[in-house]
């Protein structure tokens, strides 16, 4: 669902000379590439013609949305469906390759903001193109090799990185609260009085707004700070008790389960 919120003035990545590949209306050209080395750094809130596929071969980003947070490990990416209002938020240096499709070869992607993976004929795919630059000749190697990434990210399956965000502002004050602390242990009757509602209430609007329990709500909010903080090189064990669990053991088990794979297995296999 497009956004219609008032896009915030503060400064986008853009080429030097201001010229925005997610802008260009063409169909000739249905994928072009743009990359930047730059962080950390705020893109302030905006949106885009086409849809935009935003990936790190370095760093982590975080994606805010109105509506949820998606965060981006290395080697992974964030589809923006065209017209998403959306910022993106990046604390230490990133490497972002992006590619931005025209909404017409984007048919059976997402319809909303999504964390995919990038394997590596993608990752290769998307290298190429971002060295293409603005343009390249319809009817060429290139425009065939371009008309192959739409399929490639049709294969994909979105991972689970997205943080859902309520609109009841009781709940919001649970939220906001664990988004700045996600270590902070208390459970949803401790926040009852806090949030003005009772904890039966604050569990069904966590149902309701969400679609997750308080409890999983919590957990993916660490996993996400997770996987920021173990990008940035803090240790496991620092990570772990940071974010309330009673020990490393604990926190490599949730995070197995909820990725497929140990911390240190998990990051080596994104660069």
């Amino acid at each position: 669902m497009t956004q219609n919120r008032q896009a915030s003035n503060k400064p986008r990545l853009l080429y030097a000379d201001g010229f925005d590949p997610g802008e260009v209306v063409d169909q000739t050209m249905p994928v072009l590439g743009f990359a930047r080395d730059e962080g950390p750094y705020d893109t302030g809130w905006h949106h885009h013609t086409r849809c935009q596929l935003l990936f790190a071969i370095r760093g982590v980003m975080t994606v805010r949305a109105h509506d949820g947070t998606w965060t981006v490990p290395p080697q992974q990416a964030v589809w923006v469906p065209a017209g998403i209002e959306h910022a993106v938020h990046a604390v230490q240096e990133v490497a972002m390759r992006s590619l931005y499709l025209d909404p017409g070869a984007a048919w059976g992607l997402p319809p909303t903001c999504c964390v995919l993976p990038v394997p590596p004929l993608l990752r290769e795919l998307i290298l190429r193109v971002v060295a293409l630059g603005r343009s390249y000749p319809t009817d060429s190697p290139e425009a065939r090799l371009v008309a192959v990434i739409p399929d490639e990210l049709r294969r994909l399956k979105p991972e689970p990185l997205h943080l859902p965000l309520p609109r009841d502002t009781r709940l919001s004050i649970v939220t906001s609260a664990l988004i700045a602390d996600p270590g902070d242990r208390r459970d949803l009757g401790d926040w009852a009085t806090q949030a003005g509602a009772s904890e039966r209430t604050l569990a069904r609007l966590f149902n309701k707004e969400t679609g997750m329990t308080f409890g999983a709500w919590r957990q993916r909010r660490r996993l996400l700070a997770a996987v920021e903080r173990l990008a940035g090189g803090v240790p496991v064990t620092t990570v772990a008790l940071d974010l309330g669990y009673d020990s490393p053991s604990a926190f490599i088990t949730m995070f197995k389960k909820s990725l497929g794979d140990t911390p240190g297995r998990y990051l080596a296999r994104e660069h």
